[in-house]
């Protein structure tokens, strides 16, 4: 019995130090900095397009930087926080068993780093409370007009982001899926 305890507390030591070295190993994992990834993400687009002159990349990076908010946009649309919705009425209650917050549950805005958008929101407290059809419908309307405005917000960036790329630049802009 005691062999049994002693093997147990030499596991448990064992896990924490290596718990401990991983930590150790990965210092900032924690301290996600937007700020600072968006820096260090804006660096690799200079260098992968082989931008030197400060005048050439303040106008590409503008648009750089344009097309990566419309992208965001366009990804946050609100189908991330519909996407794992569980029906009301589930087995947990009714609300996906996390008390209405879809933070814990497996999409919405904590989950991917985003708000979803009022319509998107309109669109969901819809299905919850089963609106009629015709709210529904309405609702799933202004959904999609929302959905297609950002999209041609995305499209008109793409555009000016190519109007002043070389044709090298506008290859690496597309293979960093800045551009299709």
């Amino acid at each position: 019995m005691k062999s049994i305890r002693y093997c147990a507390l030499l596991a448990v030591v064992a896990l924490c130090n290596l718990v401990s070295i991983s930590a150790q190993d990965r210092p900032n994992r924690g301290n996600f900095d937007p700020a600072q990834f968006r820096e260090r993400m804006m660096a690799r687009v200079r260098e992968t397009m082989e931008v030197k002159d400060d005048g050439e990349w303040k106008l590409i990076s503008d648009r750089v930087s344009k097309v990566m908010d419309a992208q965001r946009d366009v990804r946050q649309g609100g189908n991330m926080g519909m996407m794992f919705r569980r029906p009301q009425g589930d087995q947990n209650g009714g609300d996906g068993g996390n008390g209405g917050n879809r933070r814990r549950g497996g999409g919405g805005p904590g989950r991917f780093g985003g708000e979803p958008s009022p319509e998107a929101e309109a669109l969901n407290k819809a299905l919850e409370s089963k609106a009629s059809n015709d709210d529904v419908k309405a609702a799933l309307a202004k959904y999609r007009e929302s959905r297609k405005a950002k999209q041609e917000k995305l499209t008109k960036a793409q555009e000016d982001l190519k109007k002043v790329l070389s044709g090298r630049q506008e290859a690496a802009a597309v293979s960093m899926g800045l551009l299709d």
